[in-house]
């Protein structure tokens, strides 16, 4: 293997840059988007609330909770992905970095860009996951089993004490079945999305673009890219759902579990039930988290994202 540089050096002020980058973009989306994220949860879980879709839902959440239940969760949601979308994006910075280092040249990363992307997506997604995942159960917690607790703090205090670390990580392999495909649909569906536009608009033109093209190009990527990541993550992200409600056998290990309630939702209701909401909730995730990263790296100094897409254009 050529010991030959092919990526720029990274230092830790660089990262620190990546990680609040990320952390930013995370917390704010996900933070704005939990009303929606309470209304897909209850229609997963809730079966008075089966066939109901997103709006009625909303509606019959609002009469008999009012409005304020729609921000159910906002606590853990905001806490639990500002560390997760930090450790996320800044984790694909490095782990990309070093799976190019490892091919050895430029046209050989190139070749086998969607192995570094896939790679790169879910090495730093496990290891998101694990910060991620006792706030993720708490704010479960919160939204589907009304009166649990009055918020993040009392929330995470009351499954601590009653059921210790099992309870924050019962969901932890769900989790990763749920983020991992997410994080997997989001980058790599993103950096090929950026691939075919730029290919598109051949390199003179990508050379000259202003600010608000390259946030159109983040943003159209984002979208394509969030409804991939909603349509890989949905059934594991319904049974994650109900299994930190308590559904399930939980004399059984996580993994068993979680292939007993598959078994039990059927095909239909893992898939389809609660996906429209869940794509529409993504799309604007991940399209929104792509356009503050790169607007937030912008800002702080932050080195550009390291590209080994295809140069020719598709013209």
């Amino acid at each position: 293997m050529s010991d030959t540089k092919i990526t720029p050096t990274f230092g830790t002020g660089d990262y620190v840059k990546f990680f609040g980058a990320g952390a930013l973009a995370a917390t704010l989306t996900h933070g704005a988007a939990t009303p929606i994220d309470v209304v897909k949860t209850r229609i997963q879980v809730d079966d008075a609330m089966k066939g109901l879709n997103m709006v009625k839902a909303a509606r019959q959440i609002v009469a008999k909770e009012g409005a304020s239940a729609l921000l159910t969760g906002f606590g853990p949601t905001a806490v639990g992905y500002l560390v997760q979308g930090g450790g996320k994006f800044a984790g694909y910075e490095f782990f990309k970095k070093k799976f190019i280092d490892l091919t050895g040249s430029q046209e050989k990363a190139t070749r086998r860009r969607t192995a570094i992307y896939l790679g790169a997506s879910a090495t730093a997604e496990f290891f998101a996951d694990i910060a991620l995942c006792p706030l993720e159960a708490t704010r479960i917690r919160l939204v589907s089993q009304r009166g649990f607790a009055s918020g993040l703090t009392t929330g995470f205090m009351r499954l601590a004490r009653e059921e210790g670390l099992r309870g924050f990580y019962s969901g932890f392999v769900p989790l990763l079945f749920k983020q991992v495909p997410y994080a997997v649909g989001q980058f790599s569906v993103h950096e090929a999305a950026v691939e075919v536009i730029y290919r598109t608009m051949g390199p003179e033109r990508k050379a000259k673009m202003t600010q608000l093209q390259s946030t159109g190009v983040e943003l159209s990527s984002g979208i394509v890219a969030g409804v991939a990541a909603a349509v890989l993550s949905h059934p594991a992200d319904t049974l994650l759902s109900a299994i930190n409600k308590g559904a399930g056998d939980p004399k059984q290990g996580a993994t068993s579990r979680m292939f007993s309630l598959a078994r039990e939702f059927g095909f239909r209701r893992l898939l389809l039930t609660g996906l429209g909401p869940r794509i529409v909730m993504t799309c604007g995730l991940v399209a929104g988290q792509f356009v503050i990263y790169a607007e937030c790296k912008r800002l702080v100094g932050a080195p550009p994202g390291i590209e080994i897409h295809k140069e020719e254009s598709l013209k």
